[in-house]
């Protein structure tokens, strides 16, 4: 049946349910929100042969693999649609939550999420992927992960050859990237093996940056 978002009923009589009081929706409000009426033609074809099809796939007297690829394909042209549909009227004005209840959907979060300064504290684990490779992944010292003012991570870090003098605290590292991803990949040069990469991490929202995480360190490989 291919892949479904938390919208659409997973079950064929759950999608049927929902297409048939669509239409209902639809047929009252087609003027305000500008549905011309093909769609509606379209969208009640499109269920009745979803309807049909599921009715001689499912009776032992037709049921048949040519049945069953027939109501397949019916309820993925009907999905498509209210897939489209959706896209193409339901997600703009004006509609209002009430709308959006009677559809059966989840009406829109138009509340941006508040957030601020972050405070937690993180650190990153490395581990040996490859020839000048090194995973990182993100780990919490301190602070809530859920936090929504936790968006992102600037990792500094610096590569320093043996016998140089390392970094003596986060504010020497010169060489920074952002990522959203709690496990992410550093490729370093071809001349960096055998050296000794290190590492901290703030958190970042929006130019916003938390405290640093502890200064860590890895062999590259």
């Amino acid at each position: 049946m291919g892949h479904y978002t938390d919208w659409l009923p997973t079950t064929r009589s759950g999608q049927l349910t929902m297409a048939k009081n669509w239409i209902a929706v639809m047929t009252s409000r087609a003027t305000p929100w500008g549905i011309p009426g093909a769609v509606l033609t379209q969208t009640n074809s499109l269920i009745q042969t979803a309807e049909t099809a599921q009715v001689k796939a499912q009776n032992e007297e037709t049921r048949t693999p040519v049945a069953t690829a027939e109501c397949k394909e019916a309820f993925n042209a009907l999905v498509e649609k209210m897939r489209d549909i959706k896209r193409r009227y339901f997600l703009t004005p004006p509609l209002q939550d009430s709308d959006y209840i009677a559809l059966g959907l989840k009406p829109r979060d138009t509340t941006p999420t508040a957030s601020g300064t972050p405070t937690a504290q993180v650190t990153i684990e490395s581990c040996l992927l490859g020839r000048h490779e090194l995973g990182v992944k993100i780990i919490y010292v301190t602070g809530n992960p859920a936090d929504p003012a936790n968006k992102g991570f600037r990792i500094w870090y610096t590569v320093a050859a043996p016998g140089e003098t390392p970094p003596a605290n986060p504010d020497e590292l010169r060489k920074s990237f952002y990522t959203k991803r709690k496990k992410d990949v550093i490729e370093f040069e071809f001349g960096d093996s055998g050296k000794t990469a290190y590492f901290a991490v703030q958190i970042e929202n929006e130019g916003r940056k938390g405290p640093w995480g502890p200064l860590v360190s890895a062999l590259i490989p």
